[in-house]
């Protein structure tokens, strides 16, 4: 008898590579159930035409969640405080994420079949930073991590917890894309502009509509190395900040590169997502290239290697599929 894998977010970014990647294996022994909002979306329809079972559920509403989940052998959790958060503000929106957290994690201790739940969360970042910075939105995904530790301990023995690091495609997002900038002679070189130095290092995804299935499936094959209660590090590398503007404007063949700038300049330019990654950006100069390496818990925390994933897709290529604007 197959085995039910009820992803959250399938028509998303992580959700969806999750789905590609499990869809990828013929031969597995899963069923698939994509978990929506809107079953109608024309993302879920295709979903659906790939053969997936489609269910509507909402991660404000546990009783949906409940019933979406029963019968689930392992579950991909995932949240996001972006998409509410220029409406709501920083605040309100990352306690709605931290709501959704533990109404997922909820859900899944309610779900008597359940033998893996991957709960898609992120470092301890002012722990890390020996108190120094609070990245807001790692925040709010370790008050569920928390949640459950505490709470919930049947489901933290069936919990693998995935860092998921920086995503190739948040070069094409106003924040970090490349903006033209026109010489005298009608030259044209590409800045984006940082509020760090350029030489602070960031951990990479790597292409995260490939890597993160890559990782999930990994975690479910192998149980014994990343249960119970493990940490995986979805990175592929860490590269620094100008290195990977610079990157960019190569593999679309025109010259870029990161220019520093206040602080204040550069919240002043992206109100609220602003903000938030400021912090995360002081974050990363903060701790020098450990942002994803350290465990406060003083557990081991799980890489590529250890898991023996292949196929992974590096930045260059992922770059590829992405415009040049301007």
């Amino acid at each position: 008898m197959s085995k039910i894998i009820t992803i959250i977010g399938a028509t998303g970014i992580q959700g969806g590579s999750v789905v590609n990647a499990l869809l990828s294996n013929p031969d597995s022994n899963y069923t698939l159930r994509a978990i929506t909002r809107n079953p109608s979306s024309p993302a879920a329809v295709a979903l659906r035409e790939k053969g997936i079972e489609v269910v509507r559920a909402d991660v404000h509403d546990l009783p949906s969640l409940i019933s979406a989940f029963a019968g689930s052998h392992a579950i991909f959790a995932v949240t996001t405080p972006f998409e509410s958060l220029p409406k709501l503000g920083i605040e309100k929106a990352m306690a709605a994420e931290t709501e959704a957290g533990i109404n997922l994690a909820k859900a899944a201790a309610a779900t008597s079949t359940l033998e893996h739940y991957i709960w898609s969360t992120l470092p301890d970042s002012k722990r890390i930073s020996g108190r120094s910075v609070s990245v807001p939105y790692y925040a709010s995904k370790r008050a569920v991590d928390e949640f459950i530790k505490t709470n919930l301990k049947g489901l933290w023995a069936k919990t693998t917890f995935l860092w998921i690091g920086c995503y190739a495609s948040n070069m094409g997002v106003p924040l970090y894309h490349p903006s033209p900038v026109y010489g005298m002679d009608g030259g044209r070189t590409y800045v984006t502009f940082i509020n760090v130095d350029p030489s602070t290092k960031m951990p990479l995804a790597g292409d995260e509509t490939v890597n993160v299935g890559l990782f999930a499936k990994a975690i479910l094959e192998k149980p014994q190395l990343t249960l119970p209660g493990k940490i995986v590090s979805c990175v592929v590398e860490e590269r620094a900040f100008g290195d990977v503007v610079e990157t960019f404007g190569r593999v679309k063949g025109v010259q870029a590169r990161a220019l520093r700038i206040a602080r204040e300049d550069y919240r002043a330019l992206w109100p609220v997502v602003g903000d938030v990654l400021d912090t995360s950006m002081v974050y990363f100069k903060t701790v020098g290239g450990k942002a994803f390496s350290a465990s406060v818990e003083g557990d081991d925390v799980l890489t590529s290697a250890d898991l023996g994933i292949e196929g992974l897709v590096g930045m260059e290529e992922a770059f590829e599929r992405l415009p040049l604007l301007g």
